[in-house]
Formats: C-alpha cells, structure tokens, sequence
C-alpha cells in the first residue's frame, strides 16, 4: 500500500510539474488565442533593475488589452547579444532587444534590425522631449536607431564617516585626482584598516576619465564622422589614469579589487575602502545597504584638465526585423510607454538609473525620494552639465567590447605595480591593431 501511494504521488508531482511547464510554455499561444499581440522583450536587467521591470512590464500588460509584453532574462549583455547573433534571422528572434551601448554598431551591421526612426517617423514622435545628452549618444547621421531605456554614468561613491575622521568636508569631497589621493592619505592615517580609493579594471570607466578630459577614444572624431583607425586620445592623457593610480599603489592607499566589481562595492559598504568609482545605477544598492552615510560625486579630472563631463552608458532598446508589422507596431508601442514621465519616474527611483524622459524629474514621486536620497540628484546633475562633444558623445565602433578588455588588462597591471610607460605602450598597440583588424574584418 505504501508502495502504491508513493507512485501516486510521484505521479501527481510528475503531471503537475508537466502542467506547470505546459502553461510557460504555452503562455504565448493563449495570449494569442484570447486576441492579444504578443511581444517577447529579452533582457539583461538583474537586481533592483529587474524587479523594477518586472513591475512596469506588468503595469503595461494591466494598462490595456490588446498587447501582451513578456520580458525574458538572456544573461549578461556580452551573452544576451552572443545569443542574439547566433538566432539572427531565424524565428528564434524575440521582438525587442535590451543592447549595452557599445553593442551598438554591432547591431547596425548585423543587418537584423529596423531602425526606430521607421517608426517615429511614421508616428510623428518628438524625441526631443527626451533627455539631450542620453539622445546625443543615440543619434548617428542624424537617426535613432534604438529607443534609449537604462541609462547610467558613473560617479564617486564616498563614506561621509570616514571623511569626518579624516578631519574632511563630507559635504566637499574631492574633484580632481590630486585631492583624492590627498584625501586618501588622510583617511589611511585616521584609520590604517582602511583605504583610500579604489578603482574597479573596467574599460568603461577608463574611456570616461579619459571623456572628462575632453579626449577621444579613437580617432574621426570618436568614429562619429568616419570609421575610426586608431586611438584617438594622447599619451598624456592617457598616462593620466594610470599615473594617478600608481602613485595611490605607492602611497598604500589604493584598494586593489582588479575586474570584480561586486567585491569592491562590497569592499566600500564593509568600510575597507572610502571611495570608489561606479556606475550610478548602483545608487539604490549602495544608499540602501550602506551601514553609514553615503556620499556621491562627479567623475574626477586631473588638476590642469576642466572638467567636461561624462558619456552615457547603459543600454537602449532595438526593434527586430522580420517580424509581421503589428507586431512590431505594437513594440512601438511598448517602447513608447517605457518614455513616459510616470514609468520613467518609477524606474529612476527604483533602480538609480537616470529618467530618459526629463519630465520625470517633476513627478512627485520622484521629488519625495529626492527628500530621503538627495544624493539621487548629483546623478542627475553630473549628466546635465556634461558638455556635449565628441569626446562627451562616446564612440562608435564593433570593437569596443575587445578594446575593453585590453585595457582592463593594462589597468590590472598598473594596479599590480607593472611598468607604466611599457604597459601604455602595450596596451595603445594593442587597441591599434584591434582597430585595424576590425577594419580589415569588414571589407572582406
């Protein structure tokens, strides 16, 4: 008997799991079945990013009955736009596809895509109620190829307790690299546990600091008046970022997290490092986790460098070809509610990424976080006062994720006491013959 009841059982669970695995599966078809266009959104949003998603994706389903939106996670952006390519073309595409910003020309020259100037200019949708210099990186020749959604800069992370051990201003941190390796010293000195200053092996925040100087990544303007063929910034310049670490190195007052990113934010909420250099979309985590007083500021600059401003980073949003028109209409429509102040309100203040849609800043919403987290505002403030230029515009090219990753490599060796004059060198070498191979890549 006992026997038996333990086959019904496993029976029962196995026709259960079957159900269950039944109605994912078929979730599509029933939508469609009871009339709704149906949308697959892919994704790469984790955390707070992905519940707050979750939630606007939900709101729109509820809002009307005609489109069914289903957001799917893919993996980080390097996976989800891999897998992308691998399914290009087929009817394995989803409808919409979330891209980090330097996948951009990526998918332009896939050649899988329908640019969304198609449909703004078949609806007559003004994207200048949009915020400029998130548009500014967007717009290539004159057209929008993707609807910008998550966009973030990075900024400087601070802990105010430390600074008032220090014997420093929490409510003036440092805006140069000079003072912040001044400032290092004196929190080292107020308490030798801790460290100054880290700085995250990121490609990303190396072509920042180099923007904030008014300098290019690569030549022809950033690749914005023509296919870049080398690097485009100085030896000055360039040495900046890693002079200003190696003498951080030798004072002792340098945290050393390498590429990992989620250690060094864990490093700084522990009280092992005081400041650090992050994307702004980790303000909530940080504000919310952080057991002391959290400080944020803009990107620093050398001394005899005016500060500039920063490039917009995240991601936007891509309409995919070969699919039937109402389906894509109905993306459109997707996209268009994602731009409204009262969505883009709820996912600023819900995740730290910037509103796409300035009018947002006005919702009350926003203005009653603003109260409790003010630092919010610096954020905001950092990006609107960014200088619009090519440096500040980013550059364009397939190649950038490979440039990356040379220069996270040249930073690492910096951070590990490398040679700083043979480690530049190497790592320009590199990025020119990474530029010249794409290029050669391209004509065959």
């Amino acid at each position: 008997m006992r026997k038996f009841s333990a086959c019904l059982i496993l029976l029962c669970l196995v026709l259960f799991a079957a159900a269950c695995q039944g109605k994912t599966e078929n979730r599509s078809e029933n939508d469609s079945a009871s009339g709704k266009t149906v949308i697959t959104f892919w994704h790469s949003m984790g955390g707070a990013g992905l519940n707050a998603l979750n939630e606007i994706v939900d709101d729109f389903n509820r809002s009307q009955e005609k489109i069914q939106v289903n957001a799917e996670f893919q993996g980080t952006y390097d996976e989800a736009l891999t897998k992308f390519h691998s399914v290009a073309g087929t009817g394995s595409t989803p409808h919409i596809m979330q891209v980090f910003e330097i996948g951009t020309m990526s998918m332009i020259n896939s050649g899988q895509i329908v640019p969304i100037q198609t449909f703004i200019d078949a609806d007559g949708y003004d994207m200048g109620i949009l915020e400029k210099n998130i548009i500014n990186y967007y717009k290539i020749d004159g057209k929008f190829y993707s609807m910008p959604f998550n966009s973030s800069t990075p900024v400087m992370y601070y802990n105010k307790d430390a600074f008032k051990k220090a014997g420093l201003d929490p409510d003036n941190p440092p805006q140069t690299f000079e003072e912040i390796i001044e400032a290092g010293k004196a929190i080292k000195k107020a308490n030798p546990k801790m460290k100054g200053f880290a700085l995250q092996a990121y490609g990303w925040l190396f072509e920042e600091l180099l923007a904030n100087q008014g300098a290019l990544l690569m030549n022809n303007n950033n690749g914005r008046s023509g296919t870049p063929t080398e690097i485009g910034f100085k030896e000055e310049e360039g040495k900046s970022v890693f002079r200003w670490v190696e003498q951080m190195v030798k004072d002792g007052t340098f945290a050393n997290y390498g590429t990992n990113g989620d250690n060094m934010i864990a490093g700084f909420l522990a009280g092992d490092v005081a400041m650090f250099l992050q994307s702004s979309a980790n303000a909530r985590n940080v504000i919310d986790n952080a057991p002391f007083e959290v400080g944020i500021a803009f990107l620093p600059h050398p001394a005899n460098k005016e500060r500039q401003g920063v490039i917009i980073g995240g991601a936007s949003l891509w309409m995919i070809a070969g699919k039937p028109e109402a389906e894509q209409k109905a993306a459109w429509e997707f996209m268009k509610y994602l731009q409204t102040p009262e969505v883009q309100a709820k996912w600023h203040i819900g995740t730290g990424y910037f509103a796409v849609n300035p009018a947002a800043y006005e919702e009350e919403t926003v203005k009653e976080a603003y109260e409790k987290m003010p630092q919010l505002k610096v954020t905001v403030h950092q990006l609107q006062t960014t200088k619009p230029s090519y440096a500040t515009q980013g550059a364009l090219m397939d190649m950038i994720p490979e440039g990356r990753r040379i220069i996270e490599s040249a930073l690492e060796t910096v951070f590990n006491g490398g040679d700083v004059d043979q480690t530049y060198d190497t790592m320009v070498k590199q990025l020119n013959d990474a530029i010249q191979q794409a290029n050669a890549a391209r004509k065959k």
